[in-house]
């Protein structure tokens, strides 16, 4: 099985589009097989899915996405989950296991809409940490 993280440093990023790269990870029976960090190749509405359908994706993993995406994303036949605030580390190790489960989303659907991967600001809150 071949998962897409939206990553962000070391965290799941909090919007799937616009997320500045993606770790993709292959596994079988909870074995870790690969994992590589790639460059996000562009926000255009369709061309993501696509783009990890070719790839041979079964799932993506997000902290939000918005109705449209999820919509291109479940006629491609790759699922989304998303709700996902952790490290990418933590995401990997929950995969693995079976224990990583699709929530609400993270962000607002919508949040930067039109600003691509430029986008510095979101309208969700910030969380102290």
């Amino acid at each position: 099985m071949k998962t897409v993280i939206s990553t962000d440093s070391e965290q799941v990023a909090e919007h799937f589009g616009r997320c500045p790269e993606f770790t993709v990870v292959e596994y079988a029976d909870g074995k870790l097989i690969k994992e590589e960090v790639i460059a996000n190749p562009g926000h255009h509405p369709g061309y993501l899915p696509a783009f990890f359908k070719e790839m041979h994706a079964g799932s993506i993993v997000c902290g939000g996405m918005g109705q449209n995406a999820k919509m291109l994303f479940d006629e491609a036949q790759i699922e989304t989950i998303t709700g996902i605030s952790c490290t990418i580390k933590e995401a990997i190790e929950k995969l693995l296991k079976g224990e990583l489960k699709p929530s609400d989303n993270v962000c607002d659907p919508g949040a930067g809409k039109g600003y691509g991967l430029d986008k510095t600001e979101c309208d969700h809150e910030e969380s102290e940490e």
